[in-house]
């Protein structure tokens, strides 16, 4: 896969605050020193602190990867309420916006409208255990590397896989891709 070299953007339009606070509450409740939730989400410590103080953007890997670590969906980070409808939040080459979340007894579900530049590449974190992703391509080509599988999708096509690997995603060709991204998280 062609690497873009990009410089990783904010990941939230908005400010973080919120998010920060309900990062620093979660690995409270687990008894989680800032020190051992940045290493095991393989994060800097000054990283993370600017991110429970809301003194810092983190990207989209970042915030990926700690709530990972907490063992909670992303959208358990950014509240029950999503941001104003259209924040986007980023990547370094997805810009995903948070349209839905469903929860149910044993799982939680987060509906994304996505997007990939063409020829641009992201590579994502492992998310926590049993977590799977499922993409519904609408327009263009992604390809998505996980683990040893490769899946490529067009318009009109769907590809899932376990997501609880580390997982690239790649625009391919010279077409934007448009996309629907539904993560599902099994309770711990």
């Amino acid at each position: 896969m062609e690497c873009h070299s990009q410089t990783p953007r904010p990941a939230l339009e908005s400010n973080t605050h919120d998010i920060g606070l309900r990062i620093r509450q979660l690995r409270e409740e687990r008894g989680m020193s800032l020190s051992e939730l940045a290493r095991r989400a393989g994060v800097g410590k000054a990283t993370l602190s600017g991110l429970e103080n809301g003194t810092r953007n983190p990207t989209l890997e970042t915030l990926w990867s700690v709530t990972a670590e907490l063992g909670v969906p992303l959208a358990v980070a950014l509240g029950t309420a999503p941001a104003a409808p259209g924040t986007t939040i980023r990547g370094t080459a997805v810009a995903a916006v948070l349209l839905e979340v469903f929860e149910e007894r044993e799982v939680t579900y987060e509906l994304y409208r996505m997007t990939v530049p063409a020829g641009a590449a992201q590579t994502s974190p492992a998310h926590h255990r049993g977590v799977t992703e499922h993409i519904t391509v609408f327009s263009g080509t992604l390809r998505v590397v996980a683990a040893d599988r490769t899946l490529t999708a067009g318009a009109g096509e769907h590809i899932g896989w376990v997501s609880d690997v580390p997982h690239s995603y790649e625009a391919v060709g010279d077409r934007d891709v448009h996309a629907s991204l539904l993560i599902r998280y099994p309770r711990r």
